[in-house]
């Protein structure tokens, strides 16, 4: 039987051949009727155990804290301490390999990754995942660095020199883009001219030769690191809306990226969707954009590109979309009027596939607009869904009157949640923190956020009940402490992972920033600056934020397996499906999710509710 030891599951699917052959000849089988302890707490361990059949439940005093099935391994901590310190009983009847403890040692000091997935922590764990997906992860575009493609010497000129002369550099130089410095500001400033300000310089009027390159420059330079990824990169020129960023480590300037450049990188067109969604002059163009999107996300995540750069891409693309759709379709004293922003994951950055619309409208106070505001909203609600974006089953939309108002109607509403504090009330709330602006007046929007910021200050009743949603889905540890169960014989219910997982760990970020002042709109933002203000460990932000990642990469890897067979994407998670090492991490996911409802609960005094 040892010879069948399954060598497809994690941590043992890392180990070379030689490792494989220390396994097979240093594993016994054991078998535990049901009931039956495997493990005491106070023994010293001799084994790692590696479950082929039943169930067994770790128990910590009297609190279940984890089950394992098959393919899961337990107890490594233990061996690593020296001593059990949980029980551990079979549910039913088991058949386990056990692995020697020397064994064991051998492989941890062979193989770091090996070590890093049986015993680390989440942080950790993800670590050593992402350092053994590192030869495939390296062809995609956007986890390479910058300074790892093509970056473009840069040229310097005198801001005095005439653009006839520049011209001439343009020539000799055989490049599009210089540099420009002008010594005559203090402190020196620095500029960029390329062959798009030489189009204005042109049609300037002025002879070229009596144009000084200082009129046409842009001081306003755009930088990366040269450590950045250049999915980054890539994010910074599509909300900047431009073709070429600077490189620079503090003050150096050690080159030019081009867009072009980066082309070499591609096996996607993510920035030439977005150059169609700049172009495009009317919905149908828009549509085929959109539809591009999730192609591209499709590519990305195949190609093993991290889900934070994946979602920032995704968040920039969607902006950009929702953008030229609305000014499309609105008339120009509208769109200098208004504010139209985006809230839920949208607004926090953290959307992958298509989700419901949640979007709303300020409008300014005193405005008189020259058409029906309503129809044109309707028209926007339309042409999103058109592009894949359902309505919301809420109606969180601007064309619902409720989600479009004037600044001074949209603040009052802010007041009246607060004063209600009812649920649904409470929870509009929580979906309003999170918008994002996407076009027009962003102060409008701002406006109504201080008014909401301003009434959480000093308001812990308030605060404790927007806070206690995050027990809404049940704030035990049945979900990850019977995991395996949920894929077994019987037993095919799907784990939503939003009410597991998401959804907790999200408010909980949320009603914490809230209750600190906290303005920044996604978890990543809210999450560091709780830890620079104190008020979270940074040990448990990273865990935190480690989760959030893995939740959705989980949810996204399930969403484009829908779509590939033709169904509509869900919160759902087929257990079935889910690999060991997914288990695995999900267990620990969960398990950082019930730590945090822990300090939820103390910090908002949760339990006299």
């Amino acid at each position: 039987m040892p010879s069948a030891f399954n060598f497809s599951a994690s941590p043992f699917d890392c180990l070379s051949p030689d490792e494989q052959q220390l396994v097979r000849s240093s594993v016994d089988v054991a078998h535990f009727a049901k009931g039956q302890a495997v493990l005491e707490p106070g023994v010293q361990p001799t084994h790692l155990f590696i479950i082929t059949q039943g169930f067994v439940q770790q128990f910590d005093g009297d609190e279940l804290s984890a089950t394992y099935g098959p393919e899961d391994c337990f107890d490594g901590r233990s061996l690593m301490a020296g001593k059990v310190s949980s029980r551990f009983v079979a549910v039913e009847d088991v058949v386990a390999y056990r692995l020697a403890h020397q064994a064991v040692n051998d492989l941890i000091a062979g193989n770091v990754t090996f070590g890093a997935l049986l015993f680390s922590d989440l942080s950790n764990k993800l670590s050593a995942l992402s350092e053994r997906q590192s030869r495939h992860e390296l062809q995609s575009l956007t986890l390479a660095r910058v300074d790892e493609a093509f970056v473009r010497t840069p040229h310097f000129v005198d801001a005095d020199l005439s653009i006839l002369e520049v011209v001439r550099q343009f020539h000799a130089l055989r490049t599009a883009t210089l540099l420009v410095r002008d010594e005559r500001v203090s402190p020196p400033a620095l500029g960029i001219f390329t062959t798009t300000s030489l189009q204005r310089a042109i049609l300037d009027g002025t002879p070229l030769e009596r144009l000084p390159v200082r009129k046409m420059a842009n001081f306003s330079l755009i930088k990366v690191r040269p450590g950045d990824q250049l999915g980054d990169a890539l994010a910074v020129m599509i909300k900047h809306k431009v073709h070429r960023v600077v490189v620079a480590e503090g003050e150096k300037i050690t080159g030019v990226l081009e867009a072009l450049d980066v082309f070499s990188f591609l096996s996607n067109h993510s920035y030439l969707i977005n150059v169609q969604i700049l172009d495009a002059q009317d919905v149908a163009t828009l549509k085929q954009a959109a539809g591009q999107i999730t192609r591209l996300i499709s590519l990305l995540y195949r190609s093993g590109t991290k889900v934070s750069v994946i979602a920032r891409l995704v968040q920039e693309l969607n902006t950009k979309l929702f953008e030229r759709a609305w000014q499309l379709i609105a008339p120009p004293d509208l769109l200098a009027n208004s504010c139209l922003f985006v809230m839920g994951s949208e607004g926090r950055g953290e959307q992958l596939l298509k989700t419901d619309q949640d979007n709303g409208l300020v409008l300014r106070d005193g405005y008189v607009p020259s058409v029906d505001v309503a129809g044109v909203c309707q028209r926007f609600s339309e042409a999103l869904a058109e592009f894949g974006y359902p309505p919301c089953p809420g109606h969180i939309m601007l064309s619902n009157p409720e989600w479009c108002r004037s600044a001074s109607d949209f603040s009052q509403t802010a007041r009246l949640w607060w004063m209600t504090a009812s649920a649904d009330s409470l929870m509009a709330l929580a979906i309003f923190i999170d918008a994002q602006a996407v076009c027009g007046d962003p102060l409008l929007l701002e406006q109504v956020r201080a008014a909401v910021f301003g009434l959480a200050a000093d308001n812990d009743s308030v605060l404790a009940r927007f806070a206690a949603p995050v027990n809404a889905f049940g704030a035990s540890s049945a979900w990850w402490s019977v995991l395996p169960f949920l894929g077994s014989a019987g037993r095919k219910e799907p784990l939503n992972i939003k009410k597991a997982g998401t959804f907790p760990l999200v408010h909980g970020v949320r009603s914490l920033a809230l209750a600190n002042g906290i303005r920044a709109t996604s978890t990543a933002e809210r999450l560091d600056a709780l830890v620079a203000a104190g008020k979270l460990p940074a040990k448990l932000a990273t865990d935190l934020i480690d989760s959030l990642h893995f939740f959705m990469g989980l949810k996204l890897k399930h969403g484009l397996q829908q779509l590939d067979t033709g169904h509509a994407t869900s919160d759902g998670i087929d257990m079935e499906q889910l690999s060991s090492l997914d288990r695995d991490l999900l267990k620990d996911t969960l398990g950082v999710v019930k730590q945090f409802r822990v300090l939820l609960n103390q910090r908002f005094h949760l339990d006299a509710l």
